[in-house]
Formats: C-alpha cells, sequence, structure tokens
C-alpha cells in the first residue's frame, strides 16, 4: 500500500493561536452574547437509548478508549471533551501504530482510495470520482467538491491533513476566477462543483480547470459546494488544532463571497434558500427545486461553522452579526414548518384552507387532499423527520437522508428531533435501508409523476439512481448521526450489510431496487466516495472522537417556540 510523497503525508507543526481573533476558540457561542467568548454547552442525558447497551457497544469499539471517555459519551457531554488533534484511528492502517483487526475489506478500501488521489505539480489535491476504465469517462475523472469531503475526512481522521490543505487552497483559488455561462456572470463566491488536471507533455506544465456548472447537465450551479467547503474548513481546523489556514486573509475573504451570496436580501419571505433543481447531490430534474431540505441542512451547518471560524474583525464581526439572526430565522421555520411526525401529519391532514390572516395556521396553504396516500402508513407512532421540501401550496413529504443526518449533526434538529429520526430508520428499516444502505430519497416517483417530475429522465427510473437508489456513501453520514444519538447500534448493522457486497461488487456509486439488491444500471465501478463513506464510518464507530471534526452541539439559544408532540416523549 503506498504513501502519500513524504512532504504531503507528514503533518506540519500544529498551530494554536491564542488572539481574540483565533478560530482555535470555543466551538460553541451563545448567541445573545456574540462579542463574549463563547462558554461550552452541555446537552442533556436522552432517555431514548438504553445506556448499559450504549456503553457495551462503545466499550467493544477501540481498545483505547477509556471508561471515562465512555461515561462522556453515555452522558452525551461536550463531545470535544474526549477529543485530542490528529487522533489517530486505531485500525491497522498506513498510518496507525495500533494494532486492530478490521473487516478484510478495510485494508482494500484504503488502497483504493490511495490510486484515487489526484495530484497537481507533485502535491495531492483531491480525489477523482471514480477509476472505472471500463466506463466513459465523462466527467467522473474529474475533483468534485462534494465527492471529497468523505474522502477528506478518511485522511483526516488517519492524520494525513495535508492533502486536505492542499485542497481547501486550490479550490479557494479557482473561486477568484471568472464564471460564466453564455454571457451570464456567476456570483464571485461561487465555489466551483469540480475541477481536473490538465497535463500539457510538450510544455510539461499542468494546468487546473474548474467546472461551476457551465459544463453540468442542465447547466446548473452548484449550491452545496460553498458550503461543504466551510463544513470542510472547520473539520480540518478542529482535526489539526491548525488556525493559521483558516486565518488566512484569502480563507477569510473567500467565506464572506460564499455567505454574501447567501445572506443577500431580496423578496424572500422566507429564511430558507430558494434553489433550483440539480443544484446538490441530486443533480438532475427530480422536483428539489424551491427549498430542499438537503441545502437548507448544508446552510445552517455552513452557518454554525462560520461563526467559528470567522475573525472577530470589523469585517466579520458584521457578518456575524447577521448570521446569528439568520441562524434564530432559520431554526425556528425549519423546526417549525418541515418537521413532520404523526401529531404534525394529523394536523395537516385536518387543515382548513384559504385563511387569511396573521395567526392562519395553514401558513403555506397546503391543500389536505395533496398528501400522498404512502405517508399514511409509512409514518410510524414514534419517529419523525424534515420533509424534503415546503414552499406555498406544497409540501414535499419524502424523506431525504442526507438533508436529515446533516440536521442532526448541525444541531439543526433538536436532540428530540434527532431521536425521532432515528426512530424512524430502525422502524422503517426495510425500505430506507433494505439490503443496501441507504436509500438516498423515500420512495421512487413513478408513473405519470415520474414523466411530469423528471421529464422522462432514463436514469431517474424508479429505485434507481437519485430516485430512491441506495448509495453506500451515505453510510459515514447515518454513522456520524447514529453516535451523535447514542444509537451506535443501528450504524454497525448498516456497515456489515454494506461489507457483504461492496467489495465483492468493486464498490458501486449505487445500487437499484426497492431493497437496493442490484448494483445501479449506470452505476460506476470503484466510485471513490463510495469507498470513503465506507472508511469514514468504520474509523468513526471505532474511535467516537473523530464525530467532533464533523459535529456541532445543539445550542441553548435556539430552543424550537413549537409544542411538542407525542412522538417527542418516551
Amino acid at each position: 500500500m503506498s504513501e502519500l510523497s513524504p512532504n504531503a503525508a507528514q503533518n506540519g507543526p500544529i498551530k494554536n493561536n491564542g488572539s481574540s481573533s483565533s478560530v482555535a476558540e470555543n466551538e460553541e457561542i451563545d448567541f445573545s452574547k456574540i462579542s463574549e467568548r463563547p462558554r461550552p454547552l452541555t446537552m442533556e442525558r436522552q432517555r431514548s437509548y438504553d445506556e448499559r447497551s450504549f456503553l457495551t457497544e462503545l466499550s467493544g469499539m477501540s481498545p483505547r478508549l477509556s471508561l471515562r471517555n465512555i461515561d462522556s459519551y453515555a452522558r452525551m457531554d461536550h463531545l470535544e471533551s474526549v477529543f485530542s488533534p490528529c487522533r489517530r484511528s486505531g485500525f491497522n492502517t498506513p498510518r496507525s501504530a495500533v494494532a486492530f483487526e478490521p473487516h478484510p475489506m478495510f485494508a482494500e478500501a484504503w488502497e483504493a482510495l490511495r490510486r484515487s488521489l489526484v495530484f497537481f505539480r507533485g502535491q495531492p489535491v483531491g480525489t477523482i470520482a471514480a477509476l472505472d476504465n471500463s466506463e466513459e469517462e465523462l466527467n467522473y475523472d474529474q475533483v468534485f467538491v462534494r465527492d471529497f469531503v468523505p474522502s477528506a475526512l478518511a485522511f483526516l481522521m488517519n492524520g494525513e491533513p495535508e492533502i486536505v490543505k492542499n485542497f481547501l487552497k486550490k479550490t479557494l483559488r479557482l473561486q477568484s476566477w471568472e464564471k460564466k455561462v453564455d454571457r451570464f456572470q456567476l456570483g464571485e463566491g461561487v465555489m466551483p462543483a469540480s475541477f481536473k488536471v490538465l497535463h500539457d507533455p510538450v510544455r510539461n506544465s499542468e494546468t487546473l480547470i474548474a467546472d461551476f456548472g457551465e459544463s453540468a447537465i442542465g447547466r446548473v450551479a452548484p449550491v452545496d459546494s460553498g458550503f461543504w467547503w466551510i463544513i470542510l474548513l472547520r473539520a480540518y481546523t478542529k482535526s489539526t488544532g491548525d488556525t493559521s489556514l483558516a486565518e488566512l486573509p484569502e480563507c477569510q475573504k473567500g467565506m464572506r463571497l460564499i455567505l454574501t451570496l447567501c445572506l443577500s436580501e431580496g423578496f424572500d419571505t422566507f429564511p430558507t434558500l430558494l434553489c433550483a433543481d440539480g443544484c446538490c447531490m441530486i443533480d438532475r430534474r427530480m422536483g428539489v427545486y424551491g427549498y430542499p431540505i438537503e441545502i437548507q441542512a448544508l446552510f445552517f451547518m455552513a452557518l454554525r461553522c462560520a461563526l467559528l471560524l470567522l475573525k472577530q474583525d470589523e469585517q466579520g464581526k458584521e457578518f456575524i452579526e447577521r448570521i446569528v439572526k439568520r441562524l434564530h430565522a432559520l431554526s425556528y421555520h425549519m423546526r417549525s414548518y418541515f418537521w413532520l411526525d404523526m401529531k404534525q401529519l394529523n394536523d395537516i391532514y385536518r387543515y382548513k384552507t384559504e385563511e387569511y390572516s396573521h395567526t392562519a395556521v395553514n401558513k403555506f396553504n397546503v391543500i389536505p387532499d395533496s398528501i400522498p396516500e404512502w405517508i399514511f402508513d409509512f409514518m410510524p407512532t414514534h419517529g419523525g423527520y424534515f420533509i424534503g421540501n415546503v414552499s406555498p401550496a406544497r409540501m414535499d413529504f419524502r424523506w431525504f437522508c442526507l438533508g436529515n443526518c446533516v440536521a442532526i449533526l448541525s444541531s439543526l434538529a433538536t436532540p428530540e428531533q434527532a431521536i425521532a429520526i432515528m426512530d424512524l430508520i430502525e422502524s422503517r428499516w426495510e425500505e430506507l435501508v433494505g439490503e443496501m444502505p441507504l436509500k438516498v430519497c423515500y420512495p421512487a416517483i413513478e408513473g405519470h409523476e415520474w414523466r411530469v417530475v423528471t421529464g422522462c429522465d432514463p436514469k431517474n427510473t424508479r429505485w434507481s439512481y437519485h430516485n430512491a437508489g441506495s448509495w453506500p456513501v451515505l453510510l459515514w453520514l447515518v454513522t456520524a448521526a447514529c453516535i451523535k444519538t447514542g444509537r451506535p447500534q443501528i450504524a454497525r448493522r448498516a456497515i456489515e450489510l454494506a461489507e457483504t457486497r461492496m467489495l465483492k461488487d468493486s464498490w458501486p456509486e449505487y445500487y437499484d431496487g426497492k431493497l437496493g439488491r442490484f448494483i445501479g444500471k449506470q452505476a460506476r465501478k470503484f466510485q471513490t466516495w463510495s469507498i470513503a463513506g465506507y472508511l469514514v464510518a468504520k474509523m468513526m464507530l471505532e474511535d467516537p472522537s473523530h464525530l467532533g471534526m464533523i459535529s456541532l452541539e445543539e445550542d441553548k439559544q435556539m430552543k424550537p417556540l413549537i409544542k411538542r408532540s407525542a412522538s417527542w416523549t418516551f
């Protein structure tokens, strides 16, 4: 198994800047006293899981996890209290000194991940989307921002942060390029969807070529790229303890440019972001236009990460104030109007329409007859989730895995809502997990609805690709959410399912069918984020302290002002 080049495989010195504007301050922010140094917040013990079972799960994960640390996790206290910068996984990887007997495919996964590395002028700058030589490359030979996130986390967890640092710096430089689609110039803060390295053998030189959506199917700019960039910058800072990268003037400016796009004033009456179809992981026409849960959850998490990364200078303080206001409005809106459980479903079922007043209950004028039949059987007595979309006279009741997992990790979901999401996954295991984790959304759209919504897209047929296909990359997100909510047994069960097939099937991009039994009809093999998602999930289960780099604790200032339903009581 090959290592990175020496200058890429070694950590640089860890820098802790003690200035008042440092991004290494305590993670938790008191939004009502933003000018003061924040104090750490703790989460109360959750009553939804069996504590003894949880301790047993954790104690069997790692020989290095102490009883004191296990107790800290059981209390769900501040997760960073058991975290130390650059702490490596106990797996027997090329960078680990502690022996551990992982699944045989773990070593194979690391070899495959290293083969996917992309180098620019001798330095690793990312991982290629897929290494499937049997299929036409299209844009699978590029480094995608969203695809690289699980790869970056794997390298951070394995004590190899240099590639992540290089990636963050290179994509930041690409942000400053002029971006045009036909004759229209995109906003200055837009991050690329992907980039590739072009080799010129005649001049013996290399250049980077970026795609900001002008070459993408549908010509849609990636809204999620900027959010993932900020989230990954915080993960790098949290993992290494190195604040110098985030404090660079160009990094501060890059964050401000992204935030300017998101926080600009317009005609919006909601704090959510209005988006086109195909602007995120679901990058084809799938009816996610409007206010998709994936973008709103990533938006919320990026805003919270930016609060920790922005310097408290004149420009930074202005953005911090705007972020704080938006976070309060966004958290209330999402927890009030996107949340669905049995009680809320029953309330919507009984909605009156055409209400015209400030006291209207049915604020979006949703017609009860538009509620799909499947939701009444799908909704368990105990459980709930954030639905796919809410806009005037429209509610998309579909389950979207990525958005709900990010809602848990960012604490957009309250502790009670996070537990309800986990309850839903457990009670609807066959529908959401089946034989290969995990459904990107549920259920599939078909028939006349499929023709209207997708435009008869032959790639998004029912139970395939983004139309309720099963995506192994989602393992890392679900695992992180499971650990945060004290339910590691759910993640372990999902990972064991994936281990029965993924290596044998050559690491497919996605699986088809209601249960995910078939390799996707157009799925690429050796899909890098499928490989990296598995590695990150395994390493987090073995050493749950890794969760700290991708999770944010609840802020007590953003408690919901809505009445809790019966499904939140256990």
